[in-house]
């Protein structure tokens, strides 16, 4: 069952990167707006991510970093929590772990995704 599963999840992130290489999300009503942007004009700590991610489909990199820099610069973070939690990772480097997903490291980056909304929406 969880190779079943394994599978069922990589099909999906295919067909979803399929999406977002294929159709530009600044364009297609394919993709939801932003609930918050669309509530207080103000952006939230993800708004440009759809089009950051249509724009690193495109080795479009400066574009990406335009739409939603936190994200471009947070993906390898994002791989190291899935080598960690999916490939075996917290076995063969239990270190990572508590490094870079202890309190201290949760706290961390909830200031810098709090102050990266502040700053994005200020400058």
């Amino acid at each position: 069952m969880k190779t079943i599963s394994g599978v069922v999840v990589g099909l999906l992130l295919v067909a979803a990167l399929f999406l977002f290489y294929r159709f530009d999300p600044e364009t297609q009503p394919l993709f939801p707006k932003c609930p918050f942007l669309l509530v207080t004009g103000y952006q939230c700590p993800g708004c440009g991510s759809q089009r950051a991610l249509h724009s690193l489909l495109h080795a479009d990199i400066v574009g990406a970093l335009k739409q939603n820099a936190f994200m471009v610069v947070a993906i390898p973070y994002i791989f190291l929590g899935i080598y960690l939690q999916y490939l075996g990772g917290r076995r063969r480097n239990p270190e990572l772990e508590r490094i870079f997903y202890g309190r201290w490291s949760a706290i961390i980056l909830l200031v810098v995704i709090f102050a990266y909304w502040v700053l994005r929406n200020l400058l």
